[in-house]
């Protein structure tokens, strides 16, 4: 039980991502895909649009259930197969597909904003979830192609890399406060309280 407690009850999986957020080499990374960023977001107005200012919070953690529990209803498919599953299955991991760039778009809208720490972790988060799409996105031409088994192996392989990474997007969340929100949602420190 230690060593379960150990690895997953925080404190190898905390040093991994605290070893993250320290990783310099990542930096110039952060700078050609900030470059990068910049120009497929454009303009500050498409920016705060993407960030969800119009709805008084990040849209992107809205935005990345759509794929993933279509990925999961996938899985369930998969894994517990019926009559029809198959090609439901397929529609559903296409429709995950489809979610992908809005999704994509908001996260890189949040991260443009954030420090470079919580942006190293967040290139790592990106990149999972790059091999995640790329999992799908061959378990979509293997279905297609009758070779059902391999799609199947290749979508738990995309839902292993997504988990990863919504580890990391969790943290970001979660424990660094990563996300834009309207200012009404502050709340006010004790010595301004009534």
């Amino acid at each position: 039980m230690s060593v379960i407690k150990r690895v997953f009850g925080g404190s190898a999986v905390v040093e991994m991502v605290k070893g993250l957020e320290g990783a310099r080499a990542l930096d110039p990374l952060i700078d050609k895909t900030g470059s990068v960023v910049d120009r497929a977001i454009g303009s500050p107005g498409a920016r705060q649009v993407l960030q969800g200012n119009w709805l008084g919070h990040a849209i992107h953690p809205i935005l990345t259930d759509l794929p993933l529990g279509l990925w999961t209803a996938t899985n369930v498919l998969d894994l517990f197969p019926m009559p029809g599953s198959r090609r439901s299955a397929q529609r559903l991991m296409a429709l995950g597909l489809l979610a992908v760039p809005p999704t994509v778009l908001t996260g890189w809208a949040e991260w443009r904003e954030a420090e470079t720490r919580e942006q190293r972790v967040g290139l790592v988060h990106a990149g999972l979830n790059v091999s995640g799409v790329a999992f799908y996105v061959l378990s979509l031409i293997a279905r297609r192609r009758d070779r059902h088994g391999l799609g199947v192996a290749l979508g738990l392989g995309g839902s292993a890399a997504v988990a990863a990474a919504g580890y990391l997007g969790g943290h970001l969340a979660t424990v660094r406060k990563v996300g834009s929100r309207n200012p009404g949602f502050d709340v006010p420190s004790v010595a301004t309280r009534g």
